[in-house]
C-alpha cells in the first residue's frame, strides 16, 4: 500500500477495517433519562478542565438508550455532564461516560474526546417506573428511577435548547512515548434535533463507590428533578476551542 493510498484511506483505526465507519452519525429514537442532583463544589471545581468555569454545584447524570445509530448500532450508554460556563456562555461539559459497545467506544473517544469506558448500563420501564442502572463488571455502581410520563414538558423548548448548547470535551490522544500528542478543549453541537416527547416525574439517583467507575467521586447531595424524552438527533462533529499544548 503506498503513501497516497494511506494518506487518503487513514481515518480510523485499524486501517484495513476501520472500528466504526464515516459520519455523519444520525441517532433514531434516542431515549433520555437525566437526574439533575446538587453536589460538592470543591469536588466539581476539582475536575472541571480551565479556562471552563462551573456554573453551579450541579451535576447532570444520564442514562442513554440508542437502538438506531448510525454506523454504531444499539447500544445503551450513561454518565455525568456538568454544566460551565466559557467565555460567559453556559455549556455542558461531559466528565464520564459508560457504554457496552465498541464502534462507538472507539468512535467517540477518536473523533471528538468523549471519556468512554466499557460497562453495562441499562434504561428500561419496569411497570410505571423508568428505571437507569449502570454497573461496572459486576458492581452496580448507578441507579436512577423516575415516575414515568407524569407530566408533558414543553418539547419545542427542549429541543431549542438541546440545538443551541455548546457540549465540551477534553480530548486527549497519547503518543508514542506515552506523553500527550493531542490535548484539547473540543466543542460539538447537537444537530438536526426533533423531539418526540418529553416528560418529567418524581425521581430518586443512588451513587456507589468503585475505584474503576468512580462516579460517586461526585456525591449526591439533593435530587433536584429529573425529565424523559426521546429525540432523532445528528451528533454534530467537533472543533478544537482550545490547545493545552501550544
Amino acid at each position: 500500500m503506498d503513501i497516497k493510498t494511506i494518506r487518503e484511506r487513514a481515518f480510523a483505526m485499524p486501517l484495513t477495517s476501520p472500528a466504526y465507519p464515516m459520519g455523519p452519525y444520525r441517532f433514531v429514537n434516542r431515549e433520555f433519562f437525566i437526574i439533575s442532583y446538587r453536589t460538592d463544589p470543591d469536588r466539581l471545581r476539582a475536575v472541571v478542565p480551565e479556562p471552563l468555569q462551573v456554573a453551579a454545584p450541579i451535576v447532570n447524570y444520564e442514562f442513554i438508550r440508542m437502538p438506531d445509530s448510525t454506523g454504531f448500532g444499539d447500544y445503551t450508554e450513561s454518565g455525568q455532564v456538568i454544566p460551565v460556563q466559557y467565555k460567559g456562555q453556559a455549556g455542558n461539559y461531559t466528565h464520564a461516560m459508560y457504554l457496552d459497545d465498541h464502534p462507538p467506544l472507539a468512535g467517540g473517544r477518536e473523533l471528538w474526546g468523549f471519556p468512554k469506558k466499557l460497562a453495562q448500563p441499562k434504561l428500561h420501564t419496569e411497570i410505571d417506573t423508568l428505571v437507569g442502572t449502570l454497573d461496572y463488571g459486576p458492581v452496580r455502581v448507578a441507579t436512577g428511577t423516575m415516575g414515568y410520563k407524569h407530566h408533558m414538558l414543553d418539547a419545542q423548548a427542549l429541543a431549542r435548547a438541546l440545538g443551541s448548547t455548546p457540549n465540551y470535551l477534553l480530548k486527549i490522544i497519547p503518543h508514542v512515548d506515552g506523553s500527550a500528542r493531542i490535548c484539547e478543549l473540543v466543542c460539538y453541537y447537537l444537530e438536526d434535533v426533533s423531539l418526540k416527547g418529553a416528560w418529567e416525574g418524581p425521581s430518586s439517583l443512588s451513587l456507589a463507590p468503585h475505584a474503576l467507575a468512580p462516579v460517586a467521586d461526585l456525591p449526591v447531595l439533593e435530587v433536584l428533578g429529573a425529565k424523559h424524552f426521546v429525540a432523532d438527533l445528528t451528533l454534530g462533529l467537533g472543533k478544537v476551542v482550545f490547545d493545552y499544548l501550544a
